[in-house]
């Protein structure tokens, strides 16, 4: 079926989906297949539970006229929102980065959705999946389309950015992420750099922070908006003031006191500033849209559970990012533990890089630090003041948390650490 015909199927219907746990009546349903799973097997059960049309690339689960045949469902659901976001021609932001991203993505839409009607991507589906999947839950509504990308390796941004086609685009920082996959940080730097080189070859603008001189080295020729904390060389000056534990900050005379906490989040406040300006959305409507946001997801969180105040940023977790977060979390008041699980996807890198996250931990004025993981219990540390656990149920037998009291506890770690369960023992 040509990608146009199958287009005006879509507009018949409500919305996309991909697992048929989540049908809604009048969605389109498309069977992606994966290393474990075959959705072409649930083609038919997406049809009784609702679903207008199925979208399939094996012959022998095509039971009526609304079972679509395609040669390969991934390739067409890529093909489908490339060409709506071309019949809509929204605009479009493309956002990426190795920290940062989702946070920056969430407040660039909560300030701009006060002048314009927004669609952003919904928490973190920014693959070669979710980005398809964000552009089809645009509508002819949509003025602006604000599009996460993430990416562990060479050419991925490249590619997610021929599907969104950005009209504008920024990159929040590079850091030590997905070293294994991008080939150590000047990989990383490269990979990210797709976007720059995207929106430089079709002329369209970037968004550049001007106190990252690697961002200024990479947009030398392009079409730059830039923003930073000297007034005389971005185009918008926002001011730094404090991080207590929230970061607070000004621009234009108007002081923003925000509900995000450690100064390694005053950049991605910062962009939405810039970008809320290039846009012309009132002053006090940026201040609000800031104000407003609060963070969720496990990402940055202040929970306060008895006595104790918990800093839970387990959504995950990088070199740089840990040590964003614990340079952040030695400035807390009090006796403070920081409990810290494996960093991924680092390679031939881990090893050496949690034995620098280990000694920084040690370094600083930290009463306690707690290890788990296989990577961290490899790392080397004479200091009583460091428990090392291999695994989350050895330091769930292990550690009591139980009897802590009027402490900060910093939680953090990648995805796959889950450490959110660390809550349920304090």
């Amino acid at each position: 079926m040509k990608i146009a015909d199958l287009h005006t199927l879509f507009l018949e219907c409500n919305s996309v989906s991909t697992d048929t746990r989540n049908i809604k009546k009048g969605d389109m349903f498309f069977a992606l297949q994966g290393n474990n799973f075959n959705g072409n097997i649930y083609a038919e059960k997406a049809l009784k539970k609702g679903a207008k049309y199925t979208i399939i690339d094996q012959v022998e689960f095509k039971t009526s006229s609304k079972t679509i045949l395609v040669d390969n469902v991934l390739k067409a659901l890529q093909e489908l929102s490339s060409y709506h976001r071309a019949f809509l021609k929204t605009t479009i932001i493309a956002i990426t980065g190795s920290n940062g991203k989702t946070t920056t993505k969430e407040l660039i839409n909560n300030v701009l959705s006060k002048k314009f009607s927004t669609t952003a991507t919904i928490g973190n589906l920014n693959n070669h999946i979710g980005v398809p999947l964000t552009l089809l839950s645009m509508t002819t509504n949509t003025e602006i389309g604000i599009v996460e990308m993430g990416a562990n390796h060479q050419k991925e941004i490249e590619f997610l950015c021929s599907i969104a086609k950005p009209d504008y685009g920024y990159i929040t920082n590079f850091g030590k992420a997905h070293l294994e996959g991008f080939g150590g940080i000047k990989g990383v730097i490269k990979g990210k750099s797709e976007m720059y080189n995207h929106l430089i070859y079709e002329q369209k603008y970037v968004f550049v922070n001007s106190n990252d001189s690697i961002q200024i080295e990479k947009t030398k020729h392009a079409k730059v908006f830039s923003f930073g904390n000297n007034s005389n060389e971005s185009d918008v000056s926002v001011v730094f003031l404090e991080a207590h534990p929230f970061v607070k900050c000004k621009f234009n005379g108007l002081v923003i006191e925000s509900k995000l906490i450690g100064d390694y989040n005053f950049n991605n406040i910062a962009a939405a500033i810039a970008i809320g300006q290039f846009f012309k959305v009132k002053n006090l409507d940026i201040k609000k849209g800031i104000e407003n946001y609060i963070p969720s997801n496990n990402r940055s969180q202040i929970i306060n559970k008895k006595s104790n105040k918990i800093i839970l940023d387990a959504y995950n977790a990088n070199p740089s990012s840990m040590h964003g977060a614990l340079l952040n979390f030695e400035k807390q008041p009090g006796f403070k533990i920081a409990i810290l699980g494996d960093m991924f996807e680092l390679g031939n890198e881990a090893k050496k890089e949690h034995q620098i996250i280990t000694d920084l931990a040690l370094s600083l004025h930290i009463n306690k630090v707690v290890l788990i993981g296989e990577n961290f219990n490899k790392s080397e540390t004479n200091s009583d003041e460091i428990i090392q656990f291999e695994s989350f149920n050895t330091f769930k037998e292990g550690f009591n948390l139980s009897r802590i009291k009027n402490a900060s506890i910093l939680i953090k770690g990648s995805r796959g650490m889950a450490l959110e369960r660390v809550i349920d023992l304090i």
